[in-house]
């Protein structure tokens, strides 16, 4: 049997670790797509290490996936036009009043409130939460990670605790908020403009991902013409009231059983600030949906 070579050792440490990794930096970013390029980015510095002066693999690829995610979120806050694109995993869940256990079994096993309230966490205290609440690292090598004193990094995590703790998504829009929705989507069905105009926000905004890319309409006269002309009333006439990241949605099938749109609603001090509507097939099918009524 011909010996195995150091490179090969290598390669399978890492395949042990590929895993854990990828749930790291998912939680970081909330991106599988974005994991992936971490998780790769870190295999390409392993290999190019010198493997003989790493003590500890798991901890030092844990570093290297923490260093990378925090360049990423970084990244996000000068290039805010990032952030929507790092934000491809929506998670879709059914708002119709079910056993709130298996709702909250259900958003803890999808990470629900790490991908909605962890985008209000600045990169710093996102990471230091992340890596020791979520998966156990020591507070010293996240000092490390962050180049602050171990002190600073025991702050921020628990600054983030708070946040976290505070702002959890809950298992059900809250009925005040779906009412604005349920609202608009009334308006919208029969066309009443003016109905339309009383719950959006003056500079709400609406951005539509379809085929083609992003589109997005500014104010609420623009978005109230748009859902006059069908943006809301589809959703009005089919479909079931669901929970986007968190947020009041509403989730429509075509008569064949394949997802047409799925619509997310920021209500804020009773009125829509925004929407986002998701048209894209191909975004639809990467989605795990509810099931059609």
């Amino acid at each position: 049997m011909p010996d195995t070579s150091p490179a090969d050792l290598v390669a399978a440490a890492f395949e042990a670790q590929r895993d854990r990794l990828h749930a790291v930096a998912y939680r970081m970013l909330g991106s599988h797509a974005d994991a992936d390029d971490v998780v790769q980015e870190a295999w390409l510095r392993l290999s190019r290490q010198d493997t003989d002066v790493i003590q500890n693999l798991a901890a030092w690829l844990t570093t290297v996936v923490g260093r990378i995610s925090l360049d990423v979120l970084r990244s996000r806050q000068t290039r805010p036009e990032a952030a929507y694109d790092g934000l491809t995993d929506l998670v879709v869940t059914a708002d119709d009043g079910g056993d709130p256990e298996e709702d909250a079994a259900l958003a803890d096993s999808v990470g629900l409130a790490l991908l909605v309230v962890l985008e209000s966490l600045g990169p710093s205290e996102r990471l230091a939460f992340v890596l020791h609440d979520l998966f156990g690292v020591p507070f010293d090598e996240i000092a490390q990670i962050l180049g602050k004193s171990t002190d600073a990094a025991k702050m921020m995590a628990s600054r983030a605790r708070r946040k976290v703790r505070a702002n959890e998504p809950p298992s059900s829009a809250p009925p005040e908020q779906r009412a604005v929705v349920d609202a608009f989507l009334t308006a919208a069905r029969n066309g009443d403009f003016a109905g339309l105009l009383r719950v959006l926000d003056p500079e709400v905004r609406l951005t539509i991902d379809a085929p083609g890319g992003e589109i997005v309409v500014l104010g609420a006269t623009k978005v109230a013409t748009g859902a006059q002309l069908g943006v809301g009333a589809g959703a009005a006439s089919a479909g079931r009231s669901v929970l986007v990241d968190g947020r009041p949605g509403m989730l429509v099938w075509r008569a064949n059983g394949s997802p047409m749109s799925l619509l997310a609603f920021t209500v804020v001090d009773g009125r829509i600030a925004a929407i986002l509507a998701v048209t894209d097939p191909a975004r639809l099918a990467s989605l795990d949906l509810p099931e059609p009524l």
